[in-house]
């Protein structure tokens, strides 16, 4: 499970210090929320100087030091689950099955068998510093004559206590795989860490509180019904006794006691917000701005340097964090864009914009064949078409004029005509990675954790032209209970129409005997607004990869001495043009244009869902501020007759 790229630089001097600051945090966090607890699970209104007398008496008594100890190593153990599976591009799964399947991975089941276990000790604890009832979990019984050796009878309170924080730990980790909460966000609008922490910190007491109410009450009503299984087990592995001058915690005159409620309410918002609040930090700290020199004077570092690092294919967070740092430089810092348009000496070559650039056209290049891929896969009802002749000639022809110059930058040395995906993008766990500082941060697509829209287009192959073999018209017709028909689309293209299909009783053999795997593809494709989220799931790099192009090109227009940004300017154009394209297509599928539903509170992040529309936004935004800063000077650069209109659009204020 681990891998050779453990030893990278910013694994080693980054990713590592920063998740041990946020651990540190957590941990020196603990006695305020320790207290808080304390106040809290003691209460007494009616007696307000004894109930605080007693809280600070508790607060100084030894006996509280060793619980705090077991406190802080449960945030290790949180603390190292977070840095191990954490993402920046989140696992989107497409149907139920797939979701099913993350649940039931071998690497979930250990996360929530460990939380399980981490939850009960942070209910011991609890327990004892709670006292009276709740303290051991063995007890003599009430019942017992005087004069006679006491007997020794189960403190079911203690029990009780006990399996709701593996309850609640399992919740925890079920919750983190439906709600996506190992998925790291940056933000757009850049705080300093203090600033972020302090404004989210009412959310997170507000989620572990309600979050710990859904708890109870699923787990009493779980109780209930099966809290007597593993009380017996206790019971005879222990050899106690049941106290019968108790009542059962099984029964509803056990169950429905409000001080216990109460307390079970409070213990479980303590164990949730010493998880969240270490969710939290750790987020605030992996998502922090990093600067990545553009040149350096020293050969030994030139690893460390933009350019360099723009072409990362391990570590995912250093590659976003690059591209962030990018789009920064390119719009508040003129020293960096000098850096950036300068020239190599000797020799006089633009090598830090021609990989800037470069790097960044190719991320645009394969996101665009990916919508394309997605395209046609939704059009041909997920079947492989068979094209003809008459779309293959008309697709080639085509194909030279809307891809014109950025046909010529996707056919670059390296393989660029194979459909990557947010794994393949940046060469994931597909070569052995497991690092459990790299693993986080590097999409598995042979895992259940990827999603199956994800999976189906990585080893897909398609020709140079985006368009190539896809339907052209965007007038597609409904038929029966399929999604898409290409019958329409077909004949507008020229190309025959498809044979209608087959009834049952005419299927062939191996037609029969492909039915089972045309249904699960089928059941595969039941959620299509989370394929269209999982093509977009790695977008905020597209983002800054637009953003940080366009700032550089429209600074050059009074920046850039030598002109080196001109060179590339016809294959920037025209590589935004046919990705501009490509999503307005995509929008027009159905559910690719509905909003997501907003959910409760919830410390899953939830932005990813929104991602498309962010990119759509920055695309136009992106056209729209290099057409604004060199206006008519556009209609001299050499692009395709379809891009010179699109783009006078643009230059006219029209899309």
């Amino acid at each position: 499970m681990f891998s050779v790229s453990q030893n990278c630089w910013f694994i080693r001097k980054v990713v590592t210090w920063r998740a041990v600051a946020s651990i540190a945090w957590s941990v020196l966090l603990l006695p305020v929320t320790t207290t808080l607890f304390v106040f809290l699970v003691r209460l007494s209104l009616f007696h307000p100087v004894q109930w605080i007398a007693e809280c600070f008496a508790l607060l100084t008594a030894p006996s509280t030091i060793f619980p705090l100890f077991l406190l802080s190593g449960v945030v290790l153990v949180i603390g190292f689950f977070n840095l191990k599976y954490y993402t920046v591009v989140p696992s989107i799964p497409c149907s139920r099955v797939a979701l099913l399947a993350k649940l039931l991975h071998p690497r979930q089941c250990v996360h929530s068998l460990v939380h399980c276990a981490v939850g009960m000790v942070v209910m011991w604890c609890a327990s004892v510093i709670a006292g009276v009832r709740y303290r051991t979990l063995s007890s003599p019984c009430t019942g017992s004559e005087s004069g006679s050796v006491p007997e020794t009878c189960l403190n079911e309170y203690h029990l009780f206590f006990l399996l709701a924080g593996a309850f609640m730990g399992y919740s925890h980790s079920f919750l983190g795989v439906v709600q996506n909460m190992n998925y790291v966000s940056f933000q757009i609008i850049l705080q300093y860490k203090y600033m972020r922490f302090k404004g989210s910190l009412a959310s997170v007491v507000k989620c572990g509180a309600l979050q710990s109410l859904h708890s109870v009450r699923n787990y009493v009503a779980l109780y209930y019904f099966f809290g007597h299984l593993p009380r017996a087990w206790i019971l005879n592995m222990l050899n106690l006794q049941m106290d019968s001058a108790l009542c059962s915690l099984d029964s509803l005159a056990g169950l429905l006691d409000p001080s216990l409620l109460y307390h079970l309410w409070i213990s479980g918002t303590f164990l949730l917000l010493t998880w969240y609040i270490t969710v939290l930090l750790f987020r605030i700290y992996v998502t922090e701005p990093y600067r990545f020199p553009v040149q350096s004077t020293f050969a030994e570092d030139t690893d460390q340097c933009l350019p360099k690092v723009l072409t990362e294919k391990d570590v995912l967070v250093m590659k976003f964090l690059a591209l962030q740092d990018l789009a920064l430089l390119a719009r508040y810092s003129p020293s960096c864009r000098q850096e950036v348009f300068s020239l190599s000496q000797p020799g006089g070559h633009p090598h830090n914009w021609n990989a800037i650039s470069k790097e960044c056209l190719a991320l645009l290049g394969e996101l665009t064949q990916r919508l394309v891929a997605h395209h046609d896969t939704v059009a041909s009802n997920g079947r492989a078409k068979r094209p003809s002749v008459s779309s293959d000639a008309r697709s080639v022809s085509s194909g030279n004029s809307v891809m014109s110059g950025a046909e010529d930058l996707l056919q670059t040395p390296h393989p660029s005509s194979i459909i990557k995906t947010p794994g393949s993008v940046f060469k994931s766990s597909m070569m052995g990675l497991s690092s459990p500082m790299t693993v986080p941060f590097t999409p598995d697509l042979e895992s259940p954790f990827s999603s199956p829209a994800v999976r189906r287009l990585a080893g897909h192959q398609v020709p140079p032209s985006p368009w190539y073999g896809s339907v052209q018209s965007p007038h597609v017709m409904r038929r029966g209970p399929k999604l898409w028909s290409t019958s329409t689309d077909s004949q507008a293209n020229g190309s025959p129409p498809p044979t209608p299909a087959p009834t049952p009783s005419t299927l062939r053999p191996e037609q029969k005997s492909s039915f089972l795997a045309q249904w699960l593809q089928n059941r595969k494709e039941q959620l299509p607004e989370a394929s269209s989220q999982a093509l977009f799931a790695d977008s905020q790099a597209h983002i800054w990869a637009l953003e940080g192009l366009s700032h550089l090109v429209a600074a050059s227009f009074s920046e850039d001495k030598y002109g080196v940004v001109q060179t590339t300017l016809p294959s920037i154009l025209s590589c935004m043009l046919t990705l501009q394209e490509a999503v307005d297509r995509h929008f027009k599928l159905p559910h690719a244009s509905s909003k997501p539903v907003k959910t409760t509170c919830s410390m899953g992040d939830a932005t990813y869902k929104t991602l498309r529309f962010a990119l759509r936004a920055a695309l136009k935004t992106a056209i729209y501020r290099i057409t604004s800063t060199f206006g008519e000077h556009l209609n001299a650069v050499c692009i395709s007759v379809e891009h010179q209109k699109r783009l006078q659009q643009f230059m006219e204020y029209r899309e």
